[in-house]
């Protein structure tokens, strides 16, 4: 009776629960029964309608199981779950859906490992399904919670916690398979996700034994990999995550890394940080790379006070980020980069001055320098970030950055410097002098332009060659570096390296080009500037043998790339110049110095007479060297500047013969052709106006002898422009028409062409006056000589108009 009464319950009960329970065997060590599980789905299938139920009762029966450890039904409640899911495509299986995460959360809560990867399993293959219209309103904020904290799962048994790790890794992957895709369901990138999916992985990445160091991205992992190593595929989740990323979203992904970095210190050392960055470079799109750059340089700005190795572990991370944004798209952060690296170059070189200037005896010191030498590792840092962009970038935006960094060199005496130097003193403003030198020298280095005044303008030019900037030996050498690399349009300076007596220049194989008109106009202008230089630079009593190889370098490149018959005339006098300087030693040089300015001389005069090719001038230097070479060696490049070189006690007793000598030059220059009037008047540097009037360089270390002696002698050229200038003004006009009724036709015709008159007297005025501000001294006198004498030969008697000015102010 009871039985019948059991049977008849039984029959009353909806056939979805029959169909539901029969797939349940009695022993779960069976497995789902199969035949059952066939007709649920076609029930299922045929009558969508009942999903909902069908979700909801295999629901209660799995929390039922679950609450009861009866974990043999369920994993069959699990598949049958599975199986449904996988087989209806139908408007109704929404909300089955919503049973059957509920049911994924129910095992994912639960403290079963087993069960936690059955329901990530799950998941899993529930995110695999494309769906045909996506459920705006369904939230996956527990799935990301939970996820996030199997990744950090901390089990006893080594495998239980690698596989509860993998399932944790799974299924954020599986989320944001789920909604990423769809823009109108973007909150997996709200900053509250963001900061618990991005560390997961993160934490997962960290265990990886081999951290990628090549410069191209890193190869995909395989599938095995995947599968088995919660590292690799952490990496893999995490480059899925990065290359969906949008405009939008883009920083709410990458800031949770500088968190994670920060939080467990991975910025010294920083191998992890930059495998992480190059992850994100490569796996981000190229447009959106600005983003992450921009990002970085606002971190390095947060950790400014941090330790010199973490801010340089932050600037490595910076260019391992440029150099793959550099191959694509930039953005608009250049200035933006190179303002904040020479920021902080700033802030280095000041925290280095102060750990100086503070430092004490004992284990203090000990501590002093070992911080002195980490500010070295940020500035190195800085410096090779600021070459690597800056030689990525197109020449227009190179030049820019050229003219950007040297307004921030600092110059005494003037306030073109953008750069706060006021806590720095003299030592720290020296050493910041060095490194921005040293980032100009790396920003120049192959660019290329087609004139010398766009790769040396003078409001570039000035700066460079400021005396702020002679000071110190290094200094001198960068300076030259940089104009190395502006002016070797046809990468001749390698071939010039060392400085030697080159037995046939030909062998060099120099590349040039007939000299255009700018690069003439360029010499009239800064000639006089560039030559100013080279002869105060290889007068300073610090000099090295590498400071004579740039300046070797210098004049070399000038003949190769700017020479004309005039600038080599030039020259030839300022090498001659020297020479005279050196024996007459009115600088009291040490005897090293004086021999080098002699093998400089030689290896210049070697090198020039053999690419203008006049054989009476080969001729001479050939002689002169070869007399050299056997009776003073020490005046020869190969012999002064060995570790161990015999020096004269004096250079006043030797032959004229060791000696290159105008006359012999003039003579053999002349007989070619060449201008050669210039050479028998001694070149003497002029004076450049590098300075405002009521400000003078600083000069703390060396007394400028030549700018002193220089000085005293009367500007010719300010007398000749007050005369000049105030001349038109003192003399009435007599055109002035002060009565508006004598206005007539013959009134304006004589207005209109005594304007033009004017117009021409004020042309031949300026071209006067530029003349005397521009021309050196000697040339000014020797044109007045040449003048003279055709004016006495003419008979036309004494008077000459070119020298009247000249005569009057003098």
């Amino acid at each position: 009776m009871v039985g019948g009464v059991c049977c008849c319950c039984s029959a009353l009960r909806p056939r979805y629960k029959r169909l539901v329970d029969n797939i349940f065997p009695e022993d779960p060590k069976d497995g789902l029964v199969k035949a059952d599980m066939e007709k649920l789905t076609f029930y299922a299938v045929s009558a969508p309608e009942k999903l909902d139920r069908i979700g909801s009762y295999l629901a209660e029966r799995l929390s039922r199981d679950v609450v009861r450890h009866r974990s043999g039904y369920v994993l069959i409640a699990m598949e049958a779950l599975d199986q449904l899911l996988m087989a209806c495509h139908s408007q109704s299986i929404k909300p089955f859906v919503e049973s059957f995460l509920h049911m994924v959360a129910k095992l994912l809560e639960s403290g079963e490992p087993k069960l936690q990867v059955l329901g990530t399993n799950s998941f899993v293959k529930f995110a695999n399904i494309e769906e045909d219209t996506p459920s705006y309103h369904r939230r996956y904020d527990f799935f990301v919670s939970r996820f996030s904290a199997m990744c950090h799962s901390c089990h006893s048994d080594p495998e239980i916690r690698t596989e509860i790790r993998i399932a944790g890794i799974r299924g954020i992957q599986g989320v944001v398979r789920k909604t990423v895709n769809d823009e109108l369901r973007a909150t997996i990138w709200e900053p509250q996700h963001m900061d618990k999916i991005v560390p997961s992985l993160l934490f997962n990445m960290q265990k990886i034994e081999e951290v990628d160091s090549r410069i191209g991205p890193p190869p995909s992992p395989s599938a095995a990999d995947k599968e088995e190593n919660p590292a690799v595929l952490a990496e893999n989740c995490f480059r899925e995550l990065l290359g969906r990323a949008t405009f939008g979203n883009m920083n709410n992904a990458v800031r949770p890394v500088f968190a994670h970095l920060d939080h467990h210190k991975l910025w010294d050392p920083n191998e992890f940080a930059v495998h992480c960055f190059k992850i994100i470079m490569y796996s981000i799109q190229a447009q959106y790379s600005h983003h992450v750059i921009q990002e970085i340089l606002g971190h390095l700005d947060a950790r400014k006070k941090d330790s010199p190795r973490v801010r340089a572990g932050i600037i490595q991370v910076l260019l391992e980020a440029v150099a793959i944004a550099a191959k694509g798209s930039i953005g608009p952060t250049v200035l933006e980069v190179f303002n904040t690296l020479l920021k902080h170059l700033r802030l280095s070189v000041e925290f280095e001055a102060n750990d100086l200037q503070g430092g004490s005896v004992g284990s203090a010191n000990l501590n002093t320098s070992t911080k002195d030498n980490d500010e070295k590792i940020v500035q190195n840092a800085i410096i090779q970030t600021i070459g690597f962009f800056g030689s990525n970038l197109p020449d227009y935006q190179r030049s820019e950055i050229m003219m950007f960094i040297m307004g921030k060199v600092p110059v005494f005496g003037t306030s073109t410097h953008t750069l706060d130097i006021s806590q720095l003193g003299d030592l720290g403003t020296r050493r910041i002098q060095i490194m921005l030198l040293r980032s100009l020298l790396m920003v120049t280095s192959g660019y290329k332009a087609k004139t010398i005044v766009t790769a040396l303008p003078g409001s570039f030019l000035d700066p460079l060659l400021s005396p702020s900037l002679m000071e110190d030996y290094e200094l001198r050498q960068l300076v030259l570096e940089v104009m190395h690399n502006l002016m070797d349009r046809h990468d001749n300076r390698a071939k010039l390296r060392g400085i030697r007596i080159i037995p046939d220049v030909a062998d060099l194989k120099i590349k040039r080009e007939k000299i255009c008109r700018q690069d003439t106009s360029f010499m009239k202008k800064n000639g006089q500037q560039l030559y100013r230089h080279i002869y105060l630079g290889c007068k300073e009593e610090d000099n090295v043998q590498k400071n004579y190889e740039l300046l070797y370098t210098s004049l070399a490149l000038i003949t190769i790339e700017l020479a004309n018959e005039e600038v080599v005339i030039d020259l030839i006098r300022l090498a001659i110049a020297l020479q005279d300087s050196a024996i007459i030693n009115e600088d009291n040089l040490s005897m090293f110095h004086r021999c080098g300015i002699m093998a400089l001389v030689a290896a210049y005069l070697n090198f020039v007479s053999q690419m203008i090719a006049v054989p009476a001038f080969c001729q001479h230097v050939s002689k002169v060297i070869e007399i050299r070479t056997m009776e003073a060696p020490y005046f020869l490049p190969e012999h002064i500047f060995r570790e161990k070189c015999m020096l004269p006690k004096s250079l006043e007793k030797h032959d004229k013969s060791l000696c290159f000598l105008t006359n012999k030059i003039a003579e053999s220059l002349g007989g070619s052709g060449y201008s050669v009037e210039r050479l028998s008047v001694p070149y003497v540097p002029q004076v450049t106006a590098l300075f405002p009037s009521d400000k003078k360089p600083h000069k703390p270390r060396h007394k400028r002898k030549d700018e002193d002696r220089l000085s005293r002698r009367k500007s010719i050229v300010d007398t000749v422009s007050i005369q000049v200038d105030i001349l038109p003004n003192s003399i009435p006009s007599d055109d002035v028409v002060s009565n508006t009724e004598e206005i007539t036709f013959e009134a304006l015709k004589k207005a209109i062409d005594t304007s033009g008159m004017e117009e021409q007297e004020k042309e031949k005025r300026r071209l006067v006056i530029e003349k005397f501000q521009k021309a050196p001294f000697e040339e000014i006198a020797a044109q007045c000589e040449s003048k003279v004498s055709e004016q006495l030969v003419k008979g036309v008697g004494v008077g000459f108009d070119f020298c009247d000015v000249l005569v009057i102010s003098w």
